[in-house]
């Protein structure tokens, strides 16, 4: 497995799809969600009420992009694990939503709320067309480089609470791990620089960074054309945290084992009061997805939406027990309590997706139970070998996920 978008990697789209009302009809599913393919773009461009400014710029775009700039964008999100099919289809359910409590989150109020005011909705929707919400995961994931002049928050304010983390983990954890690296990203830095824009276009539709040069000056127009996205400082650019591996992978691209921490995520867990303990949760979690690539836990009998909810709460349930063991971060009670808020926060309700994490009920049930674990035990400076870890874990997952809706 290449790579885990956990966290918000639905919620960059979900954003986008609040604008569904204000796009063209053929333009959206039932959902909102953008559907637009090439036969149809340019027709949703000629019936657009979009400004002659932004009609003008999408196709220039739209000339400039490859023919099969589609397929070569969805070749790019499978290499590098980027993940959209939980968008592109929806498959039959395989439990019953109405057995399990799932509500909205404030976090998932407040990332719906980064676009809400565009002045042009068309703006969003052709940058959401062409991928451009996930540039800087891109950039930051096959072209960012751990350094000690990396900074991590829009003012660099978490740098060294991140930083420590990583250390603290990779003594905690029983696996190889000195090769982790803890990489920022940034939504800002990319769309001030055409350059790196048109290198990371280059990995999604081809051809050299040079060739790619007059529609990364496209991009950044774009993006500064609508004043909500603010250069792409809005944290929707950034609003994502995932771990990524190439362990196992039968062609590696030479990229390093890595987490990848977003300003966004980190704008988002602060605005709903969680700044203090939720960038740990974060750090310690992701961290829990390498234990799972060491171990080789995400091997599963359990059809998608289960399988993949497995692997998160199990990364919930290591992050916790890192963050609540006295050789972790020994949190008291109140912190504890953040730390667990943190990963309900995150909980989703697509319980026919093959992208599902949990509800948030889930989740915030397997922290309390990792916590529990390493509360109750008799030996406090003991840490359970991650494997065994797993073995408990794994045998406590039908009570962490039975039907909760009373």
């Amino acid at each position: 497995m290449k790579k885990t978008l956990s966290l918000a990697a639905s919620l960059v789209v979900a954003a986008t799809c609040a604008l569904g009302t204000a796009l063209p009809a053929h333009a959206a599913d039932t959902t909102g969600t953008a559907t637009v393919t090439s036969r149809s773009l340019q027709s949703a461009i000629d019936t657009s009420t979009m400004s002659p400014q932004t009609k003008a710029l999408a196709e220039r775009m739209l000339a400039k992009l490859p023919p099969d700039w589609e397929s070569r964008s969805r070749a790019a999100a499978a290499k590098y694990g980027i993940d959209d099919s939980q968008w592109s289809e929806i498959r039959e359910s395989v439990i019953n939503p109405d057995d399990h409590q799932c509500q909205s989150t404030e976090l998932k109020t407040w990332a719906r709320s980064l676009l809400l005011g565009a002045e042009d909705p068309f703006v969003i929707f052709m940058l959401s067309i062409f991928d451009g919400f996930n540039l800087p995961t891109y950039d930051a994931l096959i072209f960012g480089t751990e350094s000690p002049s990396n900074t991590f928050g829009t003012n660099g304010e978490y740098t060294q609470k991140l930083t420590a983390e990583m250390k603290n983990l990779k003594r905690f954890w029983d696996i190889k791990s000195s090769d982790i690296q803890l990489i920022p990203l940034h939504g800002a830095d990319i769309f001030s620089s055409p350059e790196r824009v048109a290198r990371t276009l280059s990995v999604l539709y081809g051809g050299t960074p040079e060739s790619q040069l007059e529609l990364a000056e496209m991009f950044v127009e774009m993006v500064n054309m609508e004043p909500i996205l603010k250069g792409g400082a809005n944290p929707i650019f950034s609003f994502n945290a995932f771990a990524y591996t190439e362990e196992r992978e039968p062609n590696p691209t030479g990229i390093p084992d890595r987490i990848i921490v977003g300003d966004g995520i980190l704008q988002g867990m602060t605005g709903v009061g969680l700044g203090d303990v939720a960038p740990r949760a974060i750090v310690s979690h992701e961290f829990g997805h390498h234990v799972q690539y060491e171990d080789d836990l995400f091997v599963s009998d359990l059809p998608a939406p289960e399988a993949t909810r497995r692997t998160e709460l199990m990364a919930d349930a290591f992050g916790t027990y890192y963050l609540t063991h006295a050789r972790g971060e020994a949190l008291n009670t109140k912190r504890l309590l953040s730390s667990e808020q943190s990963f309900y926060e995150v909980g989703d309700c697509g319980f026919d997706n093959p992208g599902h994490h949990g509800t948030p009920n889930q989740r915030l049930s397997a922290s309390s139970w990792a916590a529990s674990v390493a509360n109750a035990a008799a030996n406090q400076g003991h840490i359970l070998p991650s494997l065994k870890f797993a073995e408990q874990f794994d045998a406590k997952l039908p009570d962490l996920v039975k039907p909760d809706a009373g």
